[in-house]
């Protein structure tokens, strides 16, 4: 069975495209995840452009997108997603965090509304699907179990494992820390994982100047990692003033500091 991860997106808080950003790239949230011949869209960030040509290319006219919350980070790519402007094709979008505020296609929809955008959610062409649940729930895409869990993040979020064939991935982003109190439903979520991508927008060095304002630390995923006996840590949600040297500068110590660690970078496949 196929099962494999790319990045579109690895940037968090906005895109930064620049001759400084290259080598770890500058777009936002946005993970395909490919199993067994059922593609699974996580954030639609800016990522989610390239994204949407590479399925235009590939002819790939189904897919579900699961969001972890809606800041504008995680959906302004949403309305340069190409193939949902095309008839014949076919996508569901979920959100775990809206289900008691008025729902993910109103949220989508006013992001198209103008006077802020000229072309509005109705106009898509493609067969749209808007799904509200609550994180904490599981669910079934096609024979694979998908496991969420509440993340603590301004305005709610929702954390993923995905599971088939006996292999798990979890999307952990955008989640904040408690310096020394582990975060049980992230290590119940992610434990024994094969893969787990983890919001390290700051070092623990940055994280005592940003409390409150809902993200974590590489340090803090190894931490997790570790003690939830995950085999591999993504580093992911890069802020967008750590250009590529100081990435590159995470990506040593990270490694240092734990063999499983790396960091995640744009175009990046890993297979699970």
């Amino acid at each position: 069975m196929d099962f494999w991860v790319r990045f579109w997106g690895v940037r968090g808080s906005i895109a930064c495209p620049s001759p400084q950003h290259v080598r770890y790239g500058g777009n936002t949230s946005c993970l395909e995840v490919h199993v067994d011949g059922t593609s699974i869209i996580l954030d639609a960030g800016t990522g989610i452009r390239n994204l949407g040509q590479s399925l235009l290319e590939r002819g790939v006219k189904e897919a579900k997108i699961l969001l972890t919350h809606t800041h504008w980070d995680h959906i302004n790519g949403f309305p340069f997603f190409t193939p949902a402007y095309v008839p014949d094709h076919d996508f569901e979008i979920r959100a775990g965090h809206l289900y008691d505020a008025g729902g993910v296609e109103r949220v989508l929809a006013g992001q198209m509304a103008r006077p802020t955008f000229p072309v509005p959610l109705t106009a898509l062409q493609a067969d749209l699907k808007f799904t509200d649940f609550k994180a904490g729930d599981t669910f079934e895409i096609n024979g694979v179990t998908i496991k969420t869990a509440p993340l603590q993040h301004p305005d709610g979020a929702t954390g993923y494992r995905i599971e088939a064939d006996g292999r798990s991935f979890c999307y952990i982003t955008d989640t904040e820390h408690v310096p020394g109190e582990p975060d049980e439903n992230i290590l119940e979520l992610i434990r024994g994982a094969n893969l787990v991508v983890y919001d390290s927008t700051y070092t623990d060095e940055e994280f005592p100047k940003h409390i409150g304002w809902g993200h974590s630390t590489w340090q803090e995923g190894v931490r997790l990692a570790k003690a939830a006996n995950v085999e591999r840590l993504a580093i992911f949600h890069h802020d967008p003033y750590h250009d590529d040297d100081f990435m590159d500068d995470v990506a040593e110590q990270a490694k240092a500091e734990w063999d499983g660690a790396f960091v995640a970078v744009e175009g990046m496949q890993v297979d699970i």
